[in-house]
């Protein structure tokens, strides 16, 4: 893409309101922009990076045998009355009147929808289990909207469930998808742990939460600095340097900043009891489904991925999530053109700095978009193209063979 014809263009100066990191930078690169408190337009680089963040989940959901569909947003006021959370979850609900007087809300959640659409559609044992996920969005009233796109009233959200004929099973497909979600955010390069949270009111056992370290976040869990031990600060009831009750040879650390990008829930059969979700067994008996609940919000990624990989000059994407494989800057005396052209047809996603501006604004607004490559040609350069990776201020001179080789066209 020609850079020249990119909306929108770079800012030198974050909001003024901009507190966090992800805010300032996102904004100033033009990958989001803010609409209200908690509402964000993910621009052009922005929704390539979400997409790409979206595909990497889309993978390893599959890879778990879930299907993937699309459910509404606009829920009738009837099916949350089933489970009484109409009322229960008031406080965070955006709710409306038709003209008819007719309540509905906007989606903050989908279990009642998939519980609905399981009673319509699973008869038997010989029907289960079902494992279906989307990709939507999610509106609830965040009293405290702030730190950019971390905490949004309307945000992106992966979420999956399932249903199962037995809590063996819900249990074993709970460990699958813990599994996939390990290798989601270990593929998103994150430094990250598993961690133990309360059940709240759904389930007597422990949920799952996975918290990005060092991440300028509002979570504080308390971990062990030798094995995998972890609990979120509303569960732990031991002191930091205490002995690990896990594995007794390590110390608690308490770790401040994580933010949390994940989390599993074994719901049981507390929403079929409530529903009305029932299945026939092998010996014909009357049975309730054991659902499972499971998000990952992939905005919320793009912002910690932000918080953890930055520097003064700008944002430092991993080629993974990165909008584009390389930005080519071109200079005066710079043959831009034939090489983006080269660089296309060899399957290379490029973003070519095309502009009539000073190379200062050029190089200043790379570091800042902080694509992870960055290929210069200049008159200087002659028939060599220039590489320089983000994170190196070394740069060297190679042939358009081996470019494509590097990038592993």
């Amino acid at each position: 893409m020609k850079q020249s014809q990119l909306f929108p263009k770079t800012r030198k100066e974050a909001p003024k309101e901009a507190v966090s990191i992800n805010h300032k930078l996102l904004v100033r690169a033009g990958f989001i922009d803010q609409l209200m408190a908690g509402s964000w337009t993910l621009l052009p680089l922005g929704f390539r990076v979400v997409q790409k963040i979206n595909q990497i989940i889309r993978e390893e959901m599959n890879a778990v045998d879930a299907q993937e569909m699309l459910m509404p947003l606009l829920h009738p006021k009837e099916i949350w009355s089933e489970t009484g959370r109409w009322d229960k979850a008031d406080e965070i609900m955006y709710k409306l009147k038709d003209v008819h007087g007719k309540e509905y809300v906007l989606s903050f959640t989908h279990e009642e929808i998939v519980m609905d659409l399981l009673r319509k559609n699973i008869k038997s044992y010989q029907d289960l289990p079902v494992s279906v996920y989307h990709f939507s969005t999610k509106f609830r009233h965040e009293p405290r909207a702030r730190s950019g796109i971390l905490r949004g009233r309307e945000f992106m959200m992966k979420d999956l469930y399932s249903a199962h004929a037995t809590e063996k099973d819900l249990m074993d497909y709970y460990e699958k998808v813990k599994e996939a979600y390990r290798k989601i955010f270990n593929r998103l390069s994150f430094n990250f742990k598993v961690v133990e949270a309360s059940g709240g009111v759904f389930t007597d056992k422990f949920t799952h939460e996975f918290q990005v370290l060092d991440a300028g976040g509002e979570d504080i869990i308390y971990t062990c600095d030798k094995c995998d031990f972890a609990q979120n600060r509303e569960i732990f009831e031991g002191k930091e340097g205490e002995s690990c009750p896990k594995c007794k040879e390590g110390k608690i650390v308490k770790k401040e900043g994580c933010v949390e990008v994940g989390n599993i829930f074994p719901l049981g059969t507390w929403y079929a009891e409530r529903m009305g979700m029932y299945f026939t067994d092998k010996d014909g008996g009357k049975k309730l489904v054991w659902f499972g609940s499971y998000g990952i919000g992939p905005t919320r990624v793009m912002g910690t991925l932000v918080e953890v990989s930055h520097d003064e000059k700008g944002i430092i994407w991993h080629p993974q999530v990165a909008p584009f494989d390389v930005h080519l800057i071109e200079l005066p005396g710079g043959h831009g053109e034939e090489v983006y052209r080269k660089l296309k047809d060899a399957g290379v996603d490029v973003l070519w700095d095309d502009r009539e501006v000073s190379a200062g604004e050029k190089f200043s607004d790379a570091d800042l978009i902080g694509i992870p490559v960055r290929l210069i040609v200049s008159g200087k350069t002659g028939d060599k193209i220039e590489w320089k990776e983000r994170t190196s201020e070394k740069s060297e001179l190679l042939s358009f063979e081996e470019i494509t080789s590097r990038l592993n066209i």
